[in-house]
């Protein structure tokens, strides 16, 4: 694959902490990822922002601000994960679909292309900019926006269910499974929305999980032990 997005858990990079951020997690990613970009792959990243917020817990918030809030967890996600990058020797730019003044610059397909094509990793911060719209929806979208051939889906999770395995100690693993499947049976693969727009753009996902040896690598060279979805 020549182009792809990478989606990643802001829950993953936060290790066993389970909050914040873990160095060594993320130095780990950020090696996985110039391997990649140093054998000629364009590598778009949009990253959740779950390590510091979750607003639709929060019972009292009303429901935009929350949101706004989520938003600004994954520009600091960005900017952290972006320095890491840029530590191992990768070049990175940041875009949000709102202006955060000199910290990121403002999105647009032609510049976030042009970056990919400079070998820049790209990463998508702010989600959609809009509330109601999850990173779930703003990953599958930048995907469009760029021409990228899949998703790379890693998460704390090594895959997609039947159900909750935390719950169901019983619940089976799909290998492979449509994307309609998904829709039609409400997997939480990602949020039913972003999942119809994967559907309609024939977009396909490789999920796996993040906290595998090598697990970037492999799943762009189309190795996962986890689950492909397909189109």
């Amino acid at each position: 694959m020549k182009r792809v997005l990478l989606k990643l858990s802001g829950e993953a990079l936060a290790g066993e902490k389970h909050t914040g951020f873990d160095e060594p997690t993320v130095t780990v990613v950020a090696k996985q990822v110039k391997q990649l970009v140093d054998d000629g792959m364009e590598i778009g990243i949009v990253i959740g922002g779950g390590n510091f917020w979750r607003g639709r817990t929060s019972e009292t918030i009303d429901r935009p601000k929350a949101d706004q809030i989520g938003m600004l967890a994954t520009v600091m996600n960005c900017i952290y994960v972006s320095e890491i990058f840029r530590s191992v020797g990768i070049q990175t730019e940041i875009m949000t679909p709102f202006m955060c003044g000199s910290f990121t610059t403002l999105f647009s397909k032609d510049a976030a292309v042009a970056a990919l094509e400079q070998k820049k990793v790209v990463f998508f911060a702010g989600g959609t900019g809009h509330p109601y719209f999850s990173t779930d929806t703003a990953t599958v979208l930048r995907a469009i926006e760029i021409e990228a051939e899949t998703i790379l889906l890693a998460k704390a999770i090594d895959g997609i269910y039947d159900s909750d395995p935390k719950k169901n100690p019983e619940a089976k693993k799909y290998e492979e499974i449509s994307i309609q499947e998904v829709i039609d049976q409400r997997l939480a693969a990602m949020d039913l929305s972003a999942s119809i727009m994967c559907m309609e753009n024939k977009m396909p996902m490789l999920v796996f999980l993040l906290n595998e040896e090598n697990s970037i690598v492999r799943a762009a060279k189309g190795d996962i032990n986890g689950t492909r979805v397909t189109v």
